[in-house]
């Protein structure tokens, strides 16, 4: 295939966390689409003047001929941080991605998500994604990875999927060790290591107390009262679960006995959620969300993170403007794709495009890694059941359902 014009287009594109990081490995970008205004406006100042303001959940939407075409639809219907709802129409934008790139049909495809979209509607949603490209001939690996064991100073499982049309792609090795989060020293125990927090914000000013900052972002208003209680009562790595029962925010209380999807109480799924926690300065962040500036407290200092500290956790450049409201902004920052990330999975890909040989004519599963642990819950097990049934012809790989 032997590819030289590298190019993309982004499905979704949001800020443009994953485009950013392609177009540091060399793509060209063809075209950008999501339909949030702000999103549009950020991406155009910061990445490329070719995103489209338009609703992207049709599947007739009509994109130009790219070697790649890359996305993350929005996942907030299957998204861990807040209430699952399994008839949000957002939990369709996975297949809307899938059959807009089984129409258009480029090399090789590029798939984000959060790691409630393998449990999701009981796996419907992995369906809704490979069946329309194993169908036209996509061989493809979809494995659930931490951002941490590529460098980003965080926590972050992401599930990624990486198809090429009639040929294979490789997956991106793991580049650094992770620690300070389950299964995380199971990719690798041997790379360097994973920046902390405390390496991720060295060097930025003292924040402002009102906007923007000196920096983008960088301000913060002082806590008073019961919020500059729990901060006093809080040490790194402490949580709402750590404070006195005086202390803990009437709707905490209320969470930590709602039930989840399957009906287990949370309870017995670990405890309550964790509420305002206080960063450990000696490892990566825990994933950090559009509530980072209101759950995150500075590991030293009495204050909640900046705007500006959410997005160096993301790995995105201090010149780069987010637009909107604050807002706005914790939502662009707490959806991105990290650019360091999307780096690393661009690398390896424009490698795959400039050596790969298109040989195979039929779809296939190549590796499918749904869990970052040696076990996995009954509800996964039920999807890797699903998987194996509902694809038992394109099962190649010798890593389906397994860790590597």
């Amino acid at each position: 295939m032997m590819m030289q014009n590298l190019t993309i287009v982004d499905l979704f594109c949001g800020a443009g966390g994953l485009s950013l990081g392609f177009v540091k490995a060399g793509f060209r970008i063809l075209c950008a689409f999501d339909k949030s205004q702000v999103a549009v406006q950020t991406y155009d100042r910061n990445v490329s003047n070719r995103a489209v303001l338009t609703d992207v959940s049709t599947p007739e939407l009509d994109v130009p001929e790219a070697t790649v075409v890359i996305g993350g639809p929005p996942c907030q219907g299957f998204s861990s941080a807040g209430l699952r709802r399994a008839n949000d129409e957002r939990n369709s934008l996975v297949a809307c991605f899938a059959q807009i790139v089984a129409k258009a049909r480029p090399k090789a495809f590029v798939f984000e998500n959060v790691e409630g979209f393998l449990t999701a509607d009981g796996g419907a949603r992995v369906l809704e994604l490979l069946a329309p490209l194993l169908g036209v001939g996509y061989r493809i690996h979809l494995r659930k990875v931490n951002a941490a064991n590529y460098g980003v100073p965080q926590h972050r499982k992401r599930v990624i999927g990486i198809g090429g049309l009639g040929w294979n792609p490789s997956f991106p090795e793991h580049t650094h060790t992770a620690f300070g989060a389950p299964g995380a020293l199971l990719a690798s125990r041997h790379l360097p290591l994973t920046p902390t927090v405390e390496e991720a914000l060295a060097g930025l000013p003292a924040p402002s107390t009102g906007p923007p900052g000196e920096l983008q972002g960088h301000f913060c208003a002082p806590l008073i009262d019961v919020e500059l209680e729990r901060a006093r009562h809080l040490k790194p790595g402490q949580t709402m679960r750590d404070l006195p029962g005086s202390l803990q925010h009437g709707s905490y209380l209320r969470r930590a006995y709602r039930r989840v999807m399957d009906g287990t109480p949370t309870e017995r799924r670990g405890g309550a959620p964790a509420g305002v926690r206080r960063l450990r300065p000696d490892q990566p962040s825990k994933a950090v969300t559009s509530g980072a500036t209101s759950e995150f407290l500075h590991p030293y200092e009495h204050r909640a993170l900046t705007l500006r500290e959410a997005a160096r956790l993301q790995t995105f450049p201090d010149n780069f403007l987010f637009f909107g409201t604050q807002s706005d902004q914790a939502q662009l920052i707490g959806d991105a794709v990290p650019p360091l990330f999307a780096l690393a999975i661009a690398r390896q890909l424009a490698r795959d495009l400039r050596e790969a040989r298109a040989t195979q004519s039929s779809g296939a599963l190549l590796s499918f890694v749904p869990t970052l642990s040696n076990g996995c819950s009954p509800a996964l097990k039920q999807v890797i059941g699903l998987v194996q049934n509902t694809f038992a012809s394109k099962l190649e790989g010798r890593e389906l359902l397994l860790w590597p």
